[in-house]
Order: structure tokens, then C-alpha cells, then sequence
């Protein structure tokens, strides 16, 4: 059976998905493709059902789940950190409000959790490419950006200051990580196709927890503008105890971002919240 896996092209999901990539775990009755792109491009690709399996913002979830379950595995938390706010001069989140930021998408959890910080219609927005938001801050062409990957290591290296860190900012208010991505299955594969190919990807990111300088050499490739250095502290960041299940917390924090983002009327509610696999 053909398993085609989107996923972005970043470390951490590099990392993740390197064993099966080259050839770590045997797959038995499974081939997997992997797809590369933008977590944009990927939440839109999910709302048409297209990959067996992908990557996803957390925030693009209730508007695909009646075709895709979530996987109990695959997390990106921001356990007290996560995308960034960041502007040429100092500000406060006060100074935000009607400002044109630069964010990476509107379907991201990013932009999600922008939305309930300062309050939807509040600020004004131009969606691009996740790698250009950096350049378009230092132009002047937006007044800020919300940066994610490898962009809140690497901010500071361009000049720029942070304005609000979203994941600290919900640490904060609700003492739990901020969920940002997970990976999904398409429901139709069937409960037994799930079961195993949730079994492989978790076999996947425990070889590369094992094998890590391994791994990370592979992932580092994909490591725009970070030394090894940085590629190991950015993958620690989200390949973690909760990319092998989410655990209590993780499954809480998930229910809470998307009830609160529910209530706020930002996405539809979720009717029935489970984690296969």
C-alpha cells in the first residue's frame, strides 16, 4: 500500500520522518512516499483529502476532521515557547493593534493563536512564505512578522526584536504547551492500515531520538541559515517526549486551543476529539 507523508521541510520534521526516508524501519506491506512543502500549502492539500497522511497546524484541524483522525504521535509543542512577534524597533503587544504583520498563513496555528492574543479583526495581515517573513520585517515592507521554524533562533541575527512570544504567552495563561502541529491519517485506510502506520512513524522518530547525530545530520540540510549547533537546539525543541505521544498535557492543551478558538468563532467546533494510534 502506497502511504504518501507531507511534511514541511524543516529540521524537526526532517528529523522525525529520516528513518523511514532511508530505509531504518522495515515497512513491510507499506511504501511510503514523502512530500515536502510549506505547512500552508499542506493544510489546504488536507481540506481535499489528497495525502494518506501529513503534517498539520493544530488550528487547520477542525476543517478536516471528517476525513482525517489525528495521530497520537507527531506533536510540535512549544512547551513555553513558540512562533514569535517580532518588529525592527521595540514594541508592545498594545502597539500591534492595526499594524499589517507578515504571517505564514492563515490556516497555521501561528496565525491562530495571533488571533486570540489580540483579538480577530484587530490587526491587519499579508500572508507569504514562512522563509521570507524575516526579510520582509527588515525592508519595512510590514510593520512585523510572525516567524516560526528555525526564524526564532535566527531573528535577532537580522536586527530585529521580539515583540510577543505567542508560546510563553500561552504558558502563561493556561499552564500548558502550545500545540502547534501534529500529524494526521485519512480515516478511510481502515483501522488496521492506521494501527501500523502509526506503529512505523513512531518506530521512525524513536530511531532518530536514538540515532540522533545521525538524524540530525540528515536534517540539517534542511537547516536554513542554522549551524549544528542550532539544528540540535531547534529539533530539541519540538522533537521531544511529546512528538512520541502527546500525554495528558499535550491532549488537554489541544482541546483547550481549539475550544477557546471555537468559542471565539475562528474555527468549527471539533465534534468528537480522539488520538489514533
Amino acid at each position: 500500500m502506497l502511504i504518501r507523508v507531507g511534511h514541511s521541510p524543516d529540521p524537526d520534521d526532517a528529523f522525525m520522518f529520516y528513518a523511514l526516508s532511508a530505509g531504518r524501519v522495515e515497512t513491510g506491506l507499506y511504501r511510503f512516499q514523502h512530500i515536502l512543502q510549506d505547512i500552508q500549502t499542506l493544510n489546504e492539500r488536507a481540506t481535499r483529502a489528497e495525502l494518506e497522511v501529513s503534517a498539520i497546524s493544530l488550528a487547520a484541524y477542525p476543517s478536516v476532521q471528517e476525513s482525517y483522525a489525528l495521530m497520537d504521535l507527531g506533536a510540535s509543542m512549544g512547551d513555553g515557547y513558540g512562533p514569535m512577534v517580532v518588529a525592527r524597533r521595540p514594541m508592545t503587544v498594545a502597539d500591534l493593534a492595526g499594524r499589517t504583520i507578515a504571517v505564514p498563513g492563515t490556516m497555521t496555528t501561528a496565525f491562530l493563536t495571533l488571533n486570540l492574543l489580540l483579538g480577530p479583526g484587530r490587526f491587519a495581515y499579508k500572508a507569504v512564505m514562512f522563509d521570507t517573513i524575516l526579510a520582509a520585517v527588515v525592508a519595512g515592507q510590514v510593520d512585523a512578522g510572525l516567524i516560526i521554524h528555525e526564524g526564532q533562533l535566527t531573528y535577532r541575527d537580522m536586527g530585529l526584536e521580539r515583540v510577543v512570544d505567542l508560546g510563553a504567552w500561552w504558558k502563561q495563561r493556561t499552564s500548558l504547551p502550545l500545540p502547534l502541529g501534529g500529524n494526521i491519517i485519512r480515516r478511510n485506510l481502515g483501522q488496521a492500515a492506521i494501527a501500523d502506520v502509526c506503529r512505523l512513524i513512531r518506530q521512525s522518530i524513536e530511531y532518530g531520538l536514538r540515532h540522533r547525530p545521525e538524524a540530525l545530520q540528515y536534517a540539517m540540510q534542511y537547516g536554513r541559515d542554522l549551524n549544528a549547533s542550532l539544528a540540535d537546539r531547534f529539533v530539541g525543541m519540538y522533537v521531544n517526549e511529546y512528538t512520541l505521544r502527546y500525554g495528558p498535557a499535550g491532549r488537554e492543551a489541544v482541546r483547550r486551543l481549539l475550544s477557546e478558538a471555537a468559542d471565539a468563532g475562528l474555527v468549527a467546533p471539533v465534534s468528537d476529539l480522539e488520538f489514533v494510534g
